[in-house]
Parts: structure tokens; sequence; C-alpha cells
């Protein structure tokens, strides 16, 4: 069996509030699913870097306090891609603007965990957010 090539990706979660950015991702890979931006590591390129181009592409958001919270591989065959992804994922906290869906992204809007219970998310989304947020709470009046 041949190995695949592992491709340099990430993605960045920006927290608001008590909200996280998702995109509904308009390509494959998890096209229709909500996911946190992101995309391929260009050549030369640090993962903060790239994390923080990627956020501005695809949301016209900036954000400060990069972190990496988890690596993640990714197999593309699931998919038909020719490649393996290794997803660095960041959090950050948002620094400003309102969100834009552009390049490959179809909606770039903050959710909360309760409203991210109810939605398709890729893999990892939920525990991420988890993670920075805090376990999901119940609605309390």
């Amino acid at each position: 069996m041949q190995s695949r090539k592992i491709v340099p990706a990430v993605s960045v979660a920006v927290v608001r509030a008590k909200t996280v950015l998702l995109v509904k991702r308009a390509r494959a890979p998890s096209k229709g699913l909500y996911a946190y931006p992101g995309g391929k590591v260009e050549q030369g390129e640090t993962l903060e870097a790239a994390a923080a181009r990627e956020l501005l592409e695809e949301t016209g958001l900036r954000a400060i306090g990069y972190r990496p919270l988890r690596d993640i591989h990714i197999d593309g065959s699931g998919e038909n891609h020719a490649v393996d992804y290794l997803l660095t994922v960041f959090g950050a906290a948002y620094a400003g603007g309102e969100p834009v869906a552009s390049d490959d992204a179809e909606t770039a809007a903050f959710y909360t965990l309760a409203e991210m219970a109810e939605m398709p998310l890729a893999g990892d989304v939920f525990s991420v957010a988890e993670g920075l947020l805090g376990p999901a709470q119940r609605a309390t009046r």
C-alpha cells in the first residue's frame, strides 16, 4: 500500500463572548458542514500566519492571541482527495469586524454551543468549542 502525501493545514476557532466563529464549507473536504475557517499552509508560511491569512480570506475578520489547541489527521481518501491533511487547530480571540463569507466559505457567523448542538458539524468542531467555551449549558431564564 502506497503511503499518502500529508499536507499541512490550519483552522482557527475565534471566540467572541460565549460564541465561536463557524463557516459553512462551500467545497470539499467537508462541503456543507460547519467548521472553523482554515485551509492549506503555503510554502514558507508559519502555521500561525496561515491561520490568520485563512481567517481574513474566508471571513474578513482579524483575531489576536493565536494558540495551537490540537492536531488532527484528516484522511482525504474518504472524499476522493489525493492527499491527507495534518490540521493544526488554533484558538484565538475576536479582534473586531463583522464576519462576511468569501473564498470557500458559504456562510460565516458566531454561534453558541447550544446552537452548534443542532448543526451539521465537521469532525472535532464541537469538542474544540467546548474546550474554549466550557461544557454546554442548558438554557436558563
